[in-house]
């Protein structure tokens, strides 16, 4: 989909152009906040940031790459903002289980524990690596919009990703033998 007649209206300042934009992307937005914060206030706040960011710096949008992943990419930046802010144990609180599903007691505290552990691991990332993780992991996109959204070359990106990914590896054995 080409988003430049929607960018130029945006930029023209349209106001109903910028209210499908949020109608649009407001749900993946908060979702990847929520992953990151694991709080619902906290998650709202980022997503409303994020447009309010948005809103106001579209001039510089370079349209490098799709709309949506500049937008995760400012939402990711201020939810990681706001965990650094907290406690080393709760910065990242992603969500990693279907919310959907009733797990029993025992279900949910293992699910808790191997919740926290990776938190404990993805904090241990240098900010490029976490950053490039979320957005992959969490804001589900592609290397290549993560490359544009981010300013990175792709292969810059693909080795964040890998040796983040490796980081967290032996973080999270070393988690498990602990």
């Amino acid at each position: 989909m080409d988003d430049q007649p929607f960018i130029d209206a945006i930029r023209a300042a349209d106001p109903n152009a910028f209210r499908r934009l949020v109608d649009r992307e407001l749900d993946p937005v908060f979702r990847l906040a929520y992953r990151i914060l694991g709080d619902r206030d906290d998650a709202e706040d980022v997503a409303q940031d994020t447009f309010v960011t948005a809103y106001r710096s579209i001039a510089t949008f370079r349209g490098d790459g799709p709309i949506e992943a500049w937008l995760r990419t400012i939402a990711s930046r201020l939810a990681i903002r706001v965990a650094s802010e907290r406690s080393a144990e709760t910065q990242i609180t992603g969500d990693f289980d279907d919310q959907d599903s009733q797990p029993g007691p025992l279900a949910m505290l293992l699910s808790e524990e191997r919740a926290a552990a990776v938190r404990r691991a993805i904090n241990t990332l240098s900010e490029a690596q976490r950053e490039v993780i979320v957005l992959r992991l969490f804001g589900e996109l592609s290397l290549k919009e993560i490359a544009a959204a981010t300013g990175r070359p792709l292969p810059t990106c693909k080795s964040h990703l890998r040796r983040g990914l490796q980081r967290l590896r032996v973080a999270l054995r070393e988690e498990v033998a602990a």
